[in-house]
């Protein structure tokens, strides 16, 4: 099984421990998505878990626990988002050169295979268009030099849960809008030749606007491919059926809990009433 530590909320960031108190427990419960009462356990022994997919805007947290994973025999990589975008749009995100160095001291400790540069989602309003992306990706690019091979990429959607938050937005002045072909035409190829020049696999995540006239390869975010290369044998993996018809990532368990990130993220699908992580105590007591 592969544990996916989260879609759902930033489990590095903000719920290392109690993460750790379920890798020593060897379970979790976890709350289901859309109905919190049903708690499901999952396994999180090293004979159970063939490894582990970080994804997190601040690994610090986590990063003085990686040894135990390591000495437990944990297999993981993590997909790192580094925007670095204005805080009208990521008001509690990571910033600056303080983000950068957090990223690279990760890479330093595991190596660019095993930490994947997001920059994702890619938002357009008449705050960030097409020339804010070309200058901030090249200087992030630039900044990510050799801590990273591997950079994701998607364009900003428009999620229901996410509606209220854009319409706050636009009484403020910022208008987020779906991409023109113009903005495309107008930062894909600078995309592409920036990663290129940085030796970075440039791939897409879950996008359904075909991007590959530009040259970016649709990619998967739990990949099977880099998992065998990291374990040293091939995994033959399905599909996700619980992902997106664009999502090409393998089937995972998500440990997460939707609404327990604080981040505050325009654009989130996740966001929403703050409720309990996952946890190792049962289920009346995690409800309670």
């Amino acid at each position: 099984m592969i544990i996916s530590a989260s879609r759902r909320t930033d489990v590095p960031a903000f719920f290392a421990r109690e993460f750790m108190d379920g890798v020593r427990a060897g379970f979790l419960n976890v709350p289901h998505p859309r109905n919190p009462r049903l708690v499901s356990r999952v396994e999180l022994s090293p004979s159970g878990v063939e490894a582990i997919v970080f994804w997190t805007r601040d690994a610090r947290p986590l990063l003085p626990r990686l040894r135990e994973l390591d000495d437990r025999g944990y297999a993981y990589y993590f997909q790192y988002t580094l925007l670095d975008g204005p805080t009208v749009l990521d008001p509690e995100a990571p910033r600056g050169e303080e983000a950068v160095a957090a990223f690279r001291a990760l890479s330093e400790r595991l190596g660019p295979d095993r930490v994947v540069w997001r920059y994702d989602p890619i938002v357009f309003s008449n705050r960030t268009g097409a020339a804010f992306h070309r200058r901030r990706f090249e200087r992030l690019a630039s900044a990510l030099a050799g801590a990273t091979k591997r950079v994701m990429i998607s364009l900003v959607d428009f999620y229901p849960s996410a509606a209220a938050r854009f319409r706050e937005l636009e009484r403020r002045g910022v208008r987020v809008r779906p991409p023109s072909p113009e903005d495309l035409a107008g930062l894909m190829p600078a995309l592409v030749e920036t990663a290129a020049g940085r030796k970075l696999e440039i791939l897409s995540c879950a996008e359904e606007i075909n991007l590959e006239p530009w040259g970016v390869r649709p990619g998967k975010c739990i990949d099977d491919g880099l998992l065998s290369r990291l374990l040293g044998r091939p995994l033959r993996l399905r599909k996700d059926p619980r992902q997106r018809k664009a999502c090409g990532c393998v089937e995972s368990r998500d440990i997460g809990v939707y609404g327990t990130c604080p981040r505050g993220c325009v654009y989130c699908y996740a966001a929403g009433r703050r409720r309990p992580a996952a946890s190792t105590a049962g289920e009346t007591d995690r409800l309670r």
